[in-house]
């Protein structure tokens, strides 16, 4: 059995490193629209909620990077085009690429981006109506 080179733990860090960077950016875009777009009434209040998703988003982004330092793994040349998104990375020695199409990127984006929001999950399915009620 031929080895890899990089465990799936380490995979997994590298697909979690690229979606905090692009839900941090899409996070702080939102922000600066909101401020700046002059159409709401309460634009503080929207700031807020989308400003502390952007933090944790930072803040998991800040530990992934201190897990990147302990086991050596670096990512360079990201690149989106419309397939996906895709980065090369070196760890310990090893280079290789990763690539993510866009359907499920936007999907775990999305889901991310709801639990740092601190909103309840999405399904598949429309929520039933609680009976009783």
């Amino acid at each position: 059995m031929a080895l890899t080179g990089i465990t799936v733990e380490e995979r997994s860090l590298i697909k979690s490193y690229l979606l905090l960077l692009f839900i941090h950016k899409v996070f702080e875009r939102d922000c600066r629209i909101i401020q700046e777009s002059g159409v709401f009434k309460t634009p503080h209040l929207y700031v807020e909620v989308v400003g502390n998703g952007a933090k944790r988003a930072a803040i998991l982004l800040k530990e992934v990077k201190q897990e990147f330092g302990s086991r050596t793994i670096k990512v360079f040349d990201i690149h989106r085009n419309h397939n996906g998104i895709e980065a090369r990375y070196a760890c310990r020695g090893y280079v290789g690429s990763m690539e993510i199409l866009w359907p499920s990127f936007r999907e775990e984006m999305m889901s991310r981006m709801r639990a740092y929001l601190g909103l309840t999950p999405t399904h598949s399915h429309p929520p039933q109506a609680a009976a009783g009620h």
